[in-house]
This record gives structure tokens, sequence and C-alpha cells, in this order.
């Protein structure tokens, strides 16, 4: 199982959309808050995204950015943001010297998964020669599929524009070698655990049964679980099981005693009310809303 895949699609809501735009010498745009996830790819001259809070990030053209949490933030032609209007509103200008692409995704944020969550407010992933290939070939089919509008360009482009999601998610993880997530996921006993419990949600794990499949001990297990998670395997176990049930809720028509067995509950009221001290709310109501 890939986790980075899982996490993804257990947020994912709707199909995610993009826009190619030209802008002149002078261009300030604003995007408001959105609930999911926003990215940038600026495809010809220069800008500055300026965040909400912290410093402006000049861009180059080949650049990418992700705006993980839907902060507000505006793409301006220089570093400040005064006077900036609605992207909504903005005009493409054929022939401009900047030309960028834009787009969002819609997610879920109450079952985001902390891989997810550990990523910072802005993801800036500059155009070096060289790195991150897969990113770049992406952008390249991206961008003339948003221009050219080719027939079965709608199949194409949600798969794009998915392949794009996972590909900023993953260069970011891959240049972060401190502890949390990243290393979890690089950690061979640790990322082995995850994938094994992704895989298996309805298996009647124990930490020591866990322990025996990667090849440690169950203080060592842990210990190190914990440490780069933040959670005990269990408890993660859990949060993963009932963030699966709501997907299933959301995405299919499988009765709720299904989806309890499905998720690892031996019947439907222990997964309801395990369900409910989750999300706040039964999982009918959960469906129904």
């Amino acid at each position: 199982m890939d986790l980075l895949s899982d996490a993804i699609a257990a947020v994912r809501i709707g199909q995610p959309t993009s826009n190619r735009l030209s802008a002149g010498a002078a261009w300030c745009y604003r995007f408001a808050p959105y609930d999911g996830a926003g990215f940038h790819v600026l495809l010809r001259g220069s800008g500055w995204l300026v965040p909400a809070g912290g410093p402006p990030v000049p861009l180059g053209a080949g650049d990418a950015v992700l705006v993980p949490h839907g902060s507000p933030h505006t793409l301006s032609a220089t570093p400040d943001a005064a006077g900036a209007v609605p992207f909504e509103t903005a005009v493409d200008e054929p022939g401009g010297r900047t030309e960028f692409l834009c787009g969002k995704y819609r997610l879920a944020r109450g079952r985001r998964h902390p891989v997810l969550a550990s990523l910072p407010e802005v993801v800036h992933l500059p155009a070096e020669p060289g790195r991150h290939p897969e990113l770049r070939a992406a952008i390249d089919l991206l961008g003339a599929e948003v221009t050219e509008r080719r027939p079965g360009s709608a199949a194409v482009l949600t798969g794009l524009l998915d392949l794009l999601l996972v590909y900023l998610v993953r260069a970011w993880l891959a240049g972060r070698p401190d502890g949390g997530w990243p290393q979890a996921l690089r950690d061979p006993e640790i990322a082995a655990a995850l994938e094994a419990l992704h895989a298996e949600p309805a298996a009647p794990w124990r930490t020591e049964d866990l322990a025996a499949r990667v090849g440690l001990s169950r203080a060592t297990l842990g210990r190190r679980f914990t440490a780069l998670t933040g959670q005990p395997p269990m408890a993660y176990l859990t949060w993963w099981r009932l963030t699966t049930a709501a997907r299933l809720l959301q995405d299919t028509e499988l009765s709720l005693p299904s989806i309890a067995a499905k998720v690892g509950y031996g019947s439907p009221f222990a997964f309801s009310h395990a369900f409910k001290r989750q999300f706040g709310v039964a999982p009918g109501g959960f469906r129904t809303r």
C-alpha cells in the first residue's frame, strides 16, 4: 500500500480545477482562504507569492508552489500585495510577459492525514535543473492540456492534477531529512508498520503482532513509531480505521455493518460509538450531511 496515496485519497472531495493565465507588466491577484489546497506554477516570467503571514516568496520561471492548507495569499508582480484584486476577476492578457498555472483541490479538513498536516503554509519548489524530473514532466503536460483543450482533456486534466499534487508533496518530503513524518516514511521498519496497518485495517492488530511483522521488539516499535508519527501504533490504527470509514460513507453506498466490518469493528454499535467520538456525529448523520 502507498501511504501518501492513501493520505490524499482519504481527504479529497470532488474534482480538482485549474486555470492558465497570462498577465502584463503590473498584476496582483488575491486568493481567499479555501477549504482545500491550492497550487501555482510560474510558466514564464517572474513574480512573488505573498502569504498572509511571513515574508514574500520570489518566483522564477518553472517554480512550483503548493499552499496545502488553503491559506489566504497573493500572487503579484512585486513583493507588495497592496491593491490586489480577487483572482476570480483576472482577465487573460495573451502575450503578457508573465504566465502562470493556478489550481486547487477540495479537501476534507476534518480527516486530514498527519503527513499532510505536517506541511508548512507554503511549499516552494524552485525549478532547479535535474531535480524532480517527474514534477517537471507533469507541469509541462498540464500546461499543454490547459492551453490546447484537445478531445479527452477533461479526463487527462484530472489525472495530471492528481499527479501534480502527489509529486509536489513527494518532492517536499524528499527534501526534509529531519524527524517527524518525512523520516517515518523513510524508516524501513516504521514505514513497513504503517503500510501493514493501511493494507489490513480490519485485522485484529496488537502492538506485539505489528512489531513481529516488521522485526522489532514491542517496546522499540512503540517508542520509534510514537516519536516519528506523534501517536502510538494502536492509536494511529484507530484513527486510520475511522478515517477510512468516513471516506467509505462519503464515496460508497455500503451499509453501516459492511463498513464496520471493513474497518475492523465487530458490531455496528461499537463502530458508531467510536465514529461519533472522533467526528462528533453518528455515521448515518455524517453520510447524510
